[in-house]
């Protein structure tokens, strides 16, 4: 009645300006007006009757929509049936819905309150169920939409102009805006209008997100302050003029790319045209609206729930919003959407821009005007009006829903039946659960030349729980180059391994984890004629290796560096500086030009100079032609020094230092050699890896783990066996004796006495008897032993030293199960009384005797 009331108000200030400005949408004004004086009661009950005429039926499943088989009875009694609040929510939504169909007749019915499972109908914000999953990795927004796009496969409307069916875009939104809210956010369902592309989940207009690369943070080299007597740069001795062609010829590239990309979005734009969407603006869709404030977000966004992409509250996908709703209230949207949603104003506390349907929101109202506060001095009428307002009041009910729970397999599998395909523009992306591919496989994205995907360009395959660490293989298919990353943990601490065959001595580049390894290794990239090196933090401050290698002498049929390595030809290293040592004698780059017996050296350069010294080493023959034998002569070191010294210039220093150089020529020739043998093991250990294929499993996962699997069945076995042998325990230890009686005869005392004396003789002889047998076993374990102690001293001096190994390792096992033996023999002396004893009482306490040893007790 009330807002029949605002109703004739909205009439009377639709003639002032600032109503007609709004058009005849506007909302009514807040609720705290007086009622105007001219209200007639048969003006009210003619708007009632109006009303009353007005049907509004609940949304219902279609017809042609194949349901699946449910047994209602199994499912909660929430399901079923509605509870009285929840019935009075009902009629109150009814009211409502009449109320709006009669001032808004041009716009489609509210969703309020569809049909569920069981045919009952619901209210739509009851069916919220907040909840907060026990998975970290569900906590932030964008984590917890992927898993719901993930998990949920996608049934689109049948009847596009229809919100309800199963697995369409409302269930999306629900379980995500359950989450949402369950982790903290401030998030709402929203029922409206999206695109053809939104509502059919048609990504083929859509860049792969994969496919982006992250932009790098271009950080800026700090300029040097410039010193007073610097040294002027050199000139820049290049052509102006090829610069500038090169320049062109960039130019042109990029204006051909540019026309390409032009002509492409021209041709798309064509065949949109050409496939224009009939339905535009009438395609009804939900998605989520999650606005600013809590959880720190500074500005609202759309969730598509289909994708898990989030949208501004301006993009072009979203048409319009009929209402949104969380699990406290509904509100409709009284905007106009002539320019989709981005003049839409979300301060859900404006009545004017969302009229809500229960009050007592937690949404904070517009201020009062000054009219109105004039009109509310009166006491009386403050006193009224909160009488009116505790009377309007009505809390939502409790979710009907159950709570929603995700179990950790389903939570692990994520896409229905493991796999999910998401075909983008140029793209595909196919993703797996963990374990369902023997390889490890959990995602592929394919990249495309053209439109229709038929020229592939390249692959990405991420993997997990890979035994050999590999995480993501990247393979070109038209250059043929393939690149597998890796995470810490490899055999071979392999960081990164780009190659385009497995064969030795081809192209390949090597990354490694340098932590990992004790040589400091951090890249190796290696040619059929060539193996460069990278080292970090070693202690000789060795920075680079580059090896030359000479075409071989033998020709094998199969040639490799174990078999028939490559001779080397040049080898180059270069050192960081040693703070230890001398500029001057800090060697920064040698080069062994091994066919030339010449050793070439390059010093570190001091602060203050501007050249650094270099050395030559010539080594000749060891004899001369006369058949002398040479040690050293001036011409066989060619130095430049900066500043010359005189230890420097004697041939002893010479000598010395070239017989070291000849000594760390070896040494860097067999590290060469070395190189080439691991990458023969690395390629091997790769190929053995790829074919193996294993893959890690936590032994936490039980399902999995066959190790934890076998423990845990030995277990219940050994538990199996103890409650059998507890069972024999307690087997009745008169039942042979009793056999031997006549059957249905009445003991006497002298049958009574005669069994517990002959119940007790046997056991005391099983006693006697195990004794014995541990005595048995001891005598002979002794007799063995010495047995073999008198054969090993006979034998002793021509003994091999395997013998001596096995005589030593018998004795140990004899002398073990000796000790064992003692152990259970003199266990048995002190345990056998007892167990005489406590036999001993449990006859004269047994039911059957004791009435006949009561004298004899």
């Amino acid at each position: 009645m009330e807002v029949l009331k605002e109703k004739v108000e909205e009439e009377e200030a639709a003639e002032r300006e600032e109503a007609a400005e709004r058009g005849e949408k506007t909302m009514r004004p807040p609720e705290v007006r007086k009622e105007e004086p001219f209200m007639t009661q048969e003006t009210l009950r003619d708007l009632e009757k109006k009303v009353s005429e007005i049907e509004v039926a609940a949304p219902r499943r279609p017809s042609d929509i194949a349901e699946d088989a449910i047994d209602i009875s199994k499912l909660p009694l929430s399901y079923q049936s509605n509870t009285l609040k929840e019935e009075q929510l009902l009629q109150v939504a009814d009211n409502f819905s009449r109320q709006y169909s009669h001032l808004c007749p041009d716009r489609v019915p509210l969703f309020l309150y569809p049909l569920n499972e069981c045919e009952v109908p619901k209210f739509v914000s009851t069916t919220i169920r907040p909840t907060l999953m026990p998975y970290p990795e569900l906590y932030n927004w964008d984590s917890c939409a992927q898993f719901v796009a993930d998990f949920l496969s996608v049934v689109p409307l049948s009847d596009p102009l229809k919100p309800y069916q199963k697995g369409n875009c409302f269930d999306f939104s629900t379980l995500l805006c359950s989450m949402l809210i369950g982790s903290g956010y401030d998030a709402y369902c929203i029922n409206g209008y999206g695109s053809r592309d939104l509502c059919h989940m048609d990504l083929t207009r859509e860049v792969c997100p994969l496919t982006i690369q992250p932009r790098k943070a271009v950080q800026e080299k700090e300029m040097a302050p410039s010193k007073k007597y610097s040294i002027k740069p050199p000139r820049d001795l290049s052509s102006r003029f090829e610069q500038e062609q090169e320049l062109k010829k960039q130019e042109e590239i990029k204006a051909e790319e540019k026309r390409q990309l032009q002509e492409e979005e021209a041709h798309l734009k064509e065949m949109e045209n050409a496939k224009a969407d009939p339905l535009y603006g009438l395609r009804v869709h939900s998605w989520v609206l999650v606005l600013s404030g809590k959880r720190e977000v500074p500005e609202s966004f759309f969730i598509d729930p289909f994708t898990a992409h989030s949208y501004s509250t301006q993009d072009d996908h979203f048409l319009g919003i009929e209402s949104l709703w969380n699990h406290k209230n509904y509100w409709v949207n009284m905007q106009d959407c002539w320019n989709c949603c981005k003049d839409l104003v979300f301060d859900l506390g404006d009545p004017v821009r969302w009229e809500y349907l229960l009050l007592g929101t937690d949404k904070s109202h517009l201020a009062l005007t000054e009219e109105d506060d004039d009109g509310l001095n009166d006491d009386d009428d403050i006193e009224n009006l909160g009488k009116e307002e505790e009377d309007k009041s009505f809390d939502m009910p409790h979710s009907w829903v159950e709570q929603i729970e995700i179990s950790p397999e389903a939570f692990e599998t994520r896409c229905p039946n493991g796999k999910k395909v998401i075909q983008y523009k140029k793209a595909k992306v196919e993703k797996w659960s963990p374990y369902l591919n023997s390889n490890g496989l959990v995602c592929r994205l394919s990249t495309y030349e053209d439109l229709e995907c038929t020229k592939i360009l390249e692959v990405k395959e991420w993997y997990q729980n890979r035994e050999d660490m590999l995480e993501l293989k990247h393979i070109n298919k038209v250059t043929g180059l393939n690149i597998d990353y890796f995470k810490p943990g490899h055999p071979q601490a392999l960081r990164v391994h780009s190659y385009i065959s497995m064969q030795p001595e081809m192209d390949r580049t090597m990354e490694f984890y340098e932590r990992a390894r004790v040589d400091g290794l951090i890249k190796r990239e290696e040619t059929p004629k060539t193996m460069t090196e990278h080292y970090e933090g070693r202690t000789d401050f060795l920075s680079y290796r580059h090896v030359n290698f000479g075409p071989r002498v033998k020709k094998l049929a199969q040639n490799s560096a174990e078999s028939n390595p490559r001779p080397m030809v040049k080898i180059t290293e270069r050192f960081f500086r040693n703070p230890e040592k001398p500029a001057d004698e800090d060697v920064a780059e040698r080069v062994f030009l091994i066919p030339e017996e010449r050793i070439q050296l390059r010093y570190h350069c001091r602060d203050d100079h501007i050249t650094a010294s270099k050395r030559e080493f010539l080594r000749r023959t060891e004899v001369d032609n006369k058949g002398n034998k040479i040690i050293m002569t001036p011409d066989m070191c060619i130095s430049f020094e900066v500043e010359p010294m005189e230890h420097t210039k004697k041939l002893l220093y010479q000598y010395e230092a070239m017989m070291q150089l000849k000594n760390e020529e070896k040494l860097s020739k067999h590290q060469a050699w070395e190189s080439e043998l691991e990458v023969l093991e690395i390629l091997k250990l790769r190929e053995e890896e790829e074919e193996a294929h294993t893959l890690t499993i936590s032994i936490y996962d039980t399902k999995r783990n066959e190790k934890s699997k076998e423990y845990r069945e030995a277990m219940e076995r050994v538990m199996h066996e103890e409650h059998l042998r507890q069972v024999e325990a307690q087997l009745d230890y008169l039942a042979p004796f009793l056999a031997q009686l006549p059957p249905g005869e009445k003991l006497t005392r002298w049958q009574a006495v005669r069994l517990k004396d002959e119940c007790l003789n046997d056991f005391k002889q099983r006693l006697i008897d195990k004794a014995n047998l541990i005595q048995a076993r001891f005598e002979k374990e002794t007799q063995e032993l010495q047995k073999k102690q008198q054969w090993y001293q006979e034998n002793q001096v021509t003994l091999t030293t395997e013998d001596e190994d096995l005589y030593l390792s018998y004795c140990s096992q004899a002398m073990f199960r000796i000790r064992i033996l003692e152990q259970r023999l003199n266990r048995h002396k002190e345990l056998a009384p007892l167990k005489y004893l406590a036999l001993e009482e449990k006859l004269y306490k047994d039911p059957r005797l004791v009435e006949h040893l009561k004298v004899f007790g």
